[in-house]
């Protein structure tokens, strides 16, 4: 089993993951930064001064009234947005919305997202959720929720509209490469349940573990597929692992932190670096792990985020797994979430995170040791030119055997190796992942 570790719970996903500081911390770490900047800068006071003036001319001139309480959290909404793509003022309302998502619980659509030149970008579609199922993909652009068009709002009232009540249906108009037109989908919302670690054995020894987000227990929960996956080999230790962290937009650093711990036997995690004393840590791995071993092949893709990147990076820095894909997202900064004395809160980029050779992957993500194109196998059946078999030459010799059962058995176990084979990253992964036994 995993050891506990005393780590600090860190936002590193787009929507999930929170640091849950006390208010002495806060107010200490506000006094701090207060300090530096008092004593290196003066205040501004013309930008002062013109901001009171621009307050008073929309008071005064605005074609409606509008209160004061809007204009102010509206101007620290444009202060933290104007800062980078993830700092960002959650109102009561945001706030209580991503402590739901951390528990891996909450109403809506299942579907990460960020903002991009004003639109709402899809960053992965969380599995088994109501847009996963209608086919929303990592990179989707959404530019119309029912008939509203996002330009202009922000990324939280976005948000907004797409969470509402299980069975509400809601139209999305999306554009995706490649196509020639804009796409226009129903989704029905629902209730999302985020079960974030899932495992399957894909033959005798081989072993599948799916993580589609980074939650508190997705650490445990690793541990605890592992232990399935061995009950399901017949108690006997697996031979490999494909560790399959696709369309992962990320989620809490302590997470990331242990499902690296969990192969990792000794040495440096990641480590962060910031302005303020909080933001500079340090994690490291522990003894023990949980393959004994055995050959690891981690999946990568373009929706692959955050703390996806630091147990990738962990891992490729240490030479434990070969990592195979595309190229990840790059997100490599760390979000604090600071609660005010109003009851809301500020996620506030405070520090990029560093694997443990010390790449910084913002804005570089993580390349992968074997790079993979994005394709898709499909079968040929339905197709109208057909190759010629042996079977169809004009008097051809007949097979000599009547045992209809041995080839319904070969039917039924290439029906079950279909879903593999239509996977063509998880397919060549587990071809890679025999040859590295069999060296080994």
């Amino acid at each position: 089993m995993l050891k506990k570790k005393n780590v600090l719970i860190l936002s590193l996903g787009f929507s999930l993951g929170v640091f849950i500081a006390t208010s002495s911390s806060v107010l200490a770490e506000r006094a701090e930064m207060l300090s530096v900047d008092n004593t290196q800068e003066a205040l501004p006071y013309d930008e002062l001064r013109a901001f009171t003036e621009i307050f008073g001319r929309i008071k005064r001139d605005y074609v409606e009234p509008v209160a004061d309480k809007k204009l102010l959290e509206d101007a620290i909404r444009g202060m933290l947005t104007g800062l980078d793509p993830h700092s960002a003022y959650l109102d009561i309302e945001d706030y209580k919305g991503l402590m739901e998502g951390t528990s891996g619980q909450f109403g809506g659509l299942g579907i990460e997202v960020t903002m991009e030149n004003g639109f709402v970008k899809v960053v992965s579609p969380i599995d088994d959720t109501p847009a996963q199922r209608a086919g929303l993909q990592a990179g989707d652009l959404v530019i119309k929720l029912d008939e509203k068009p996002v330009k202009g709002m922000s990324l939280g009232d976005a948000v907004k509209i797409m969470r509402g009540d299980p069975g509400e249906d809601i139209t999305l108009t999306i554009i995706r490469e490649g196509a020639d037109a804009p796409i226009v989908t129903v989704v029905t919302r629902d209730i999302i349940k985020v079960n974030s670690v899932k495992n399957r054995l894909l033959e005798k020894d081989y072993g599948y573990l799916r993580i589609s987000s980074f939650q508190s227990r997705t650490g445990a929960g690793v541990v605890e597929a592992i232990d399935e996956l061995v009950k399901k080999n017949e108690g006997k230790l697996l031979s490999g692992l494909i560790l399959d962290l696709r369309n992962n937009p990320g989620g809490v650093l302590h997470a990331a932190v242990e499902v690296s711990d969990a192969f990792l036997e000794e040495g440096l995690i990641v480590y962060t670096e910031g302005r303020i004393k909080n933001s500079q840590m340090r994690f490291n791995a522990e003894a023990g792990d949980v393959i004994n071993k055995a050959p690891l092949i981690v999946l990568v893709n373009a929706g692959s985020a955050s703390a996806s990147e630091i147990v990738a990076g962990a891992l490729q820095d240490h030479k434990r797994a070969l990592i195979m894909g595309e190229k990840s997202f790059g997100k490599g900064s760390v979000q604090t979430i600071l609660p005010t004395t109003n009851g809301a809160a500020v996620k506030l980029t405070t520090a990029r995170y560093f694997t443990p050779l010390g790449r910084s992957i913002q804005a570089e993500g993580i390349e992968p040791d074997i790079v993979l194109e994005r394709l898709k196998l499909e079968s040929l059946k339905g197709s109208k030119f057909e190759p010629i078999k042996e079977a169809d030459l004009s008097r051809h010799l007949e097979n000599g055997t009547t045992d209809d059962k041995s080839a319904s058995k070969t039917d039924k176990k290439g029906e079950e190796k279909s879903e593999e084979i239509r996977d063509y990253a998880l397919h060549e992964a587990l071809n890679l992942l025999k040859g590295i036994s069999i060296l080994k």
